[in-house]
């Protein structure tokens, strides 16, 4: 009789340690990833997710320079995805990788304009005297558009300086400016929201797209796995179906 209250106390710290052991079963993975990158790697997320039991991928959207900025501080992130070969390779110069970067897809630059054109834009030629925006000359969407534009000997300027390039198609979407230079990928997400028109010399000045696994990531093999998972069949076919090129 004496045996019966120690076997139920037992019992009883027992209970907790099973309910911890099943959080701890809750893995992370943390992306950096250009903002271009958004609604794809999200549908990427989904489906990697269904593929990995117990797994919420998060992610960090933003300049592909700054992220690559921000992992070499040890910024919190296990994975890091760049719209361009210079940001991966500030992470890459910094000692921030924990495996070699691999190139994943490209992308091409296009104009964009409100759906209903308000500028009565018929393409290239005709951002003169109207209020057209690009992304900043830091960021890789900057560079680009800043390359072409000089190719193409334009010397208008831009009413204004982006950060990334969805802050340059929420402009347009929205109205508040003429045109923007985005990449086809940003373009074919916004879809009837814009009339897409082809920026001359932009099929040979291609953005690539690097991944890597970041030196500070937590996730054990998870990061390798998502790297993997980008570049595989079923990756590229969602990237394909997104308006990215092959690499």
């Amino acid at each position: 009789m004496r045996m019966r209250p120690l076997i139920a106390v037992s019992v009883l710290t027992l209970l907790p340690l099973t309910s911890c052991s099943s959080d701890d079963d809750e893995k992370q993975l943390t992306v950096l990833a250009a903002a271009s990158l958004t609604g794809t790697f999200e549908t990427l997320a989904s489906t990697f997710e269904d593929e990995h039991d117990g797994v919420d991928v998060k992610f960090n959207f933003g300049s592909s320079t700054t992220l690559a900025e921000q992992g070499v501080d040890g910024a919190p992130g296990d994975v890091l995805a760049t719209a361009d070969e210079k940001s991966m390779t500030i992470a890459e110069d910094g000692d921030a990788l924990a495996a070699d970067r691999m190139q994943f897809a490209t992308n091409e630059l296009v104009l964009v304009v409100p759906a209903d054109n308000p500028a009565k834009i018929t393409g290239f030629d005709d951002l003169a005297d109207t209020d057209w925006v690009r992304c900043a000359d830091d960021v890789p969407c900057g560079r680009l558009a800043l390359s072409l534009l000089e190719e193409n000997k334009v010397t208008a300027e831009p009413r204004s300086l982006e950060v990334d390039v969805k802050s340059v198609l929420a402009k347009i979407t929205s109205g508040e400016a003429d045109a923007g230079f985005v990449y086809a990928s940003d373009a074919v997400a916004a879809g009837d929201d814009v009339l897409v028109f082809d920026v001359p010399g932009a099929a040979e000045q291609l953005n690539p797209y690097f991944i890597a696994p970041l030196d500070q990531n937590d996730s054990g093999d998870l990061a390798q796995e998502w790297v993997d998972f980008v570049s595989s069949d079923e990756g590229r076919k969602i990237l394909d179906d997104a308006g990215f090129g092959k690499p």
